[in-house]
C-alpha cells in the first residue's frame, strides 16, 4: 500500500507530499518520520527533490478499530475491493453505522468482521452513507488518504415513486433541517444548494395506485436529497413514511443506490460498479 510519485520539477519534499500528493495534515504527521522514501531510500520531509525522482509514501500501517464490534451475521456483498478501497451493496433494514440501537448490527460491524477475517488491520471509514431502510452502494476506504481524496463522483439511484413523472427534470431547491426535527428535512431558502436531476424510465399501476419508475442523479449530497426533493414536487417515494406515506406495496422507501463512478485517487482508473437491483423493487418493476 504504497503512494508513488514522478516529481515533475524541482522542490522540497514537504511540497511533493503536501502540494503534489494532496495529503493532509493529519495524515502528514503520521507518515513524515519514516515512510517517505525517494528514489527507495528513506528520506526527511525538509529534503530537496529533482525533476523525474521516485517519491513513494508507505501507508502499510496497522491500524485499530476497537469501537466497532466484529459481526459475522451481517451480510457484506462485495460489488468491488482493492487493497485500498471496499464497496458493498448495502441490504434493507439495516444502518452503514453504529448507533445506541444498533451497536453491533450494522453495516460497519459486518465490515469489521470482514477485515478482521482477511488480515485487513484498517479502521472502516465510510466515504458514502445511506439511510438504513435504503439499499445499494457504500464505499469504504481502507485507509484515510482514500477517504481524503476520493473527490466527484456521480451516484446514481432507482427509485419508484407515487405517481406518473414523464421525461427528464432538474430539482435545484436548497434543503434544511426541518424546525424542531433531528431527523427530517425540507426545501428552504436558508438551507444548503440541493440538485437532483431525475428521468422516468417506466410507468405502471399496482392495484390502482399509479407509479413511476425513475433514476435519479445527485449533483450534490444532502441528507435525504432525494426523498425530499421528489417529494417536493408531489411525487414521493413509494413507502416513504417521512416524507409521503406508507404503503402496502413495500415496507420500505423504495430507493436503491445503483451505479457510481469515479477516478480512483492512487490508480488514476476509472472505478464503475452497479448494484443490483433489490427483490422487492424489482417484483414491483416485474
Amino acid at each position: 500500500m504504497k503512494l508513488k510519485y514522478i516529481v515533475k520539477e524541482n522542490k522540497t519534499l514537504k511540497q511533493v507530499l503536501r502540494e503534489d500528493l494532496s495529503i493532509s495534515k493529519r495524515l502528514y504527521k503520521k507518515v513524515k518520520q519514516d515512510r517517505i522514501f525517494v528514489n527507495g531510500k528513506q528520506a526527511k520531509d525538509y529534503e530537496e527533490v529533482n525533476e523525474n525522482d521516485i517519491v513513494e509514501v508507505d501507508l502499510d500501517f496497522n491500524e485499530t478499530c476497537e469501537n466497532i464490534i466484529p459481526n459475522p451475521n451481517i451480510k457484506v456483498d462485495i460489488l468491488y475491493e482493492d487493497e485500498w478501497l471496499l464497496i458493498v451493496n448495502k441490504q434493507p433494514f439495516i444502518p452503514v453505522h453504529p448507533c445506541m440501537e444498533c451497536f453491533e448490527n450494522s453495516l460497519s460491524n459486518g465490515v469489521k468482521y470482514y477485515f478482521d477475517t482477511h488480515n485487513i488491520h484498517k479502521k472502516t471509514r465510510i466515504v458514502n452513507r445511506l439511510d438504513k431502510n435504503t439499499t445499494g452502494i457504500v464505499i469504504f476506504a481502507k485507509t484515510e488518504y482514500i477517504q481524503e481524496n476520493l473527490g466527484f463522483y456521480e451516484k446514481e439511484y432507482i427509485t419508484i415513486v407515487e405517481g406518473t413523472i414523464t421525461g427528464k427534470g432538474t430539482i435545484n431547491e436548497p434543503i434544511a433541517r426541518k424546525d424542531k426535527s433531528i431527523i427530517e428535512r425540507c426545501v428552504s431558502k436558508d438551507g444548503q444548494t440541493a440538485i437532483t436531476e431525475y428521468e422516468a424510465i417506466k410507468n405502471f399501476t399496482i392495484n390502482n395506485t399509479k407509479l413511476s419508475l425513475a433514476k435519479c442523479i445527485l449533483k450534490t449530497g444532502r441528507t435525504h436529497q432525494i426523498r425530499v426533493h421528489m417529494s417536493y414536487i408531489n411525487h414521493p417515494l413509494l413507502g416513504d413514511s417521512l416524507y409521503g406515506k406508507s404503503s402496502n406495496l413495500i415496507n420500505r422507501q423504495a430507493l436503491h443506490a445503483y451505479h457510481i463512478q469515479f477516478i480512483h485517487p492512487v490508480t488514476r482508473k476509472l472505478i464503475d460498479v452497479t448494484a443490483p437491483i433489490p427483490e422487492d423493487m424489482e417484483n414491483l418493476i416485474k
